[in-house]
């Protein structure tokens, strides 16, 4: 159960900065703005402590002063959780951005990680070898909060997500403990920390698989509003033939005159690339592009296409929904969503799993969806000063119109805090065995992450 201690804040500042030094940050130094400051701008949180960890041994310090000293903790690694879960008011804040550390074993084809390091770090580092491990599509999110819960990307047809290819991983229980987990080491704490989120313990260390790929036929195209609906048909026709090799997303992203034009965002990761021109030349004729820019590279220079379209310091909420399939409902529900947008920013987008992602067991990860399926992000995006209340209208009334389209839960990184009985849903048959995890290894609650799990009770 929860400790209703009042926080020694006195004993625990003492006691980490001997630790830390200047290190250790508190509202007024320098580095505790840069420190506490997410790419959200609306998130508005007031930390008492921030602690800037180098190592594993550092981090189970840390863990230990918050529990012996009653404060709540949050961990900070990439900072990309859009509802601002690194950083808790009146709680210490564990900084793992210092722990980038990347190894890379290129004849077992592994790459271990520190807890800090985020998606363009390790994939700058693999690029000379010729192999990547399966990341989503913002080249600044953190490793570890995307791993831990999931991973949608556009490697998700071929190599799964980015959880399928975590080897094991090196963890600070809330004791203060520092244990391995894999598959031969502690394999119930390796099962839900693949999909759990970081509710078990904190990660500083992950070993993930690696994949030989020397680069992928991608690109945007784009096409007028008014096509919209043709598009996303067609889309869902040809996702329902497409190979492992072929992972498309889809969705609405601002125009250069502000009105959304519908795009399709194809990843085409075979070992021949001209085996990807005849679904690129499909993909084109789904309407008349306005933008073409399909071509052969290397993953980490496609996934920079999405760089600049999230800008840090504006305000972001973003709403979920799990559909089986485009039916002629949803895509009403996008193309209308589409028209109505609130802001110029906001966006929508959606991304498709399919492939090698659907051959894991259900069992065999925490994650609790399976079966191919399209996880659609719903992101209102103003700029600061402007009034939230009409952006925050306009994508929970998108969420509430697909919701009778869509499959019970939602994808567990993107769901908001309070909508626990959601994260219920999303975990499925593995609910239970999550919950019991969770109270094993954190059973006074110590850890908050994402997925943001309902407190612990009695009698479960």
């Amino acid at each position: 159960m929860i400790s209703a201690a009042t926080p020694d804040v006195a004993t625990a500042t003492a006691r980490l900065r001997a630790l830390l030094g200047d290190r250790l940050h508190e509202p007024g130094d320098p580095a505790y703005v840069t420190t506490t400051t997410l790419w959200n701008g609306a998130v508005q949180r007031t930390p008492l402590l921030v602690a800037q960890c180098l190592d594993a041994d550092e981090v189970a310090d840390a863990v230990r002063v918050a529990a012996q000293c009653h404060l709540p903790l949050s961990v900070r690694s990439g900072g990309h959780d859009w509802a601002g879960r690194a950083l808790r008011d009146g709680g210490l804040v564990l900084d793992l951005t210092g722990l980038r550390a990347v190894d890379i074993d290129v004849d077992a084809a592994t790459v271990t990680i520190g807890g800090g390091v985020t998606a363009a770090g390790l994939l700058a580092a693999t690029r000379p070898y010729d192999l990547v491990v399966p990341t989503g599509t913002v080249g600044d999110v953190g490793m570890a909060g995307l791993g831990l819960a999931g991973g949608y990307g556009p490697l998700c047809g071929r190599f799964g997500l980015t959880l399928d290819s975590l080897l094991g991983a090196e963890v600070v229980l809330a004791d203060g403990r520092r244990v391995t987990a894999d598959p031969r080491h502690d394999a119930e704490l390796y099962w839900a920390l693949r999909g759990g989120g970081g509710n078990v313990g904190v990660v500083t260390e992950l070993r993930f698989r690696a994949h030989r790929l020397p680069g992928v036929l991608a690109g945007m195209i784009m096409f007028a509003l008014a096509e919209a609906p043709a598009v996303l048909r067609g889309y869902g026709a040809l996702i329902a033939e497409a190979p492992d090799e072929l992972t498309v997303m889809t969705g609405f992203l601002p125009g250069p005159a502000g009105e959304p034009v519908i795009f399709v965002c194809p990843f085409y990761s075979g070992p021949d690339l001209d085996a990807g021109l005849p679904w690129m030349d499909r993909l084109r004729a789904l309407g008349t592009p306005l933008v073409d820019q399909i071509a052969p590279m290397p993953y980490a220079d496609a996934l920079r296409m999405f760089d600049g379209g999230m800008v840090d310091g504006n305000h972001y909420l973003l709403r979920t929904r799990w559909l089986p399939a485009l039916t002629d409902s949803t895509v009403d529900v996008l193309v209308d969503a589409a028209r109505q947008v609130s802001s110029p920013f906001s966006a929508l987008a959606v991304h498709h799993f399919h492939g090698a992602a659907t051959r894991v067991r259900l069992a065999d990860t925490a994650f609790g969806l399976r079966t191919d399926h399209l996880l659609t992000e719903i992101i209102a995006v103003w700029a600061p000063g402007d009034q939230a209340r009409p952006h925050r209208e306009w994508a929970e009334r998108t969420s509430a119109a697909l919701a009778p389209h869509a499959l019970p839960g939602g994808y567990p990184n993107l769901l908001a805090p309070e909508e626990t009985d959601r994260v219920q849903l999303a975990y499925g048959a593995n609910w239970p065995r999550l919950r019991r995890a969770k109270h094993r290894y954190d059973p006074r609650d110590l850890l908050t992450a994402v997925p943001t799990l309902p407190r612990s009770r009695r009698g479960w």
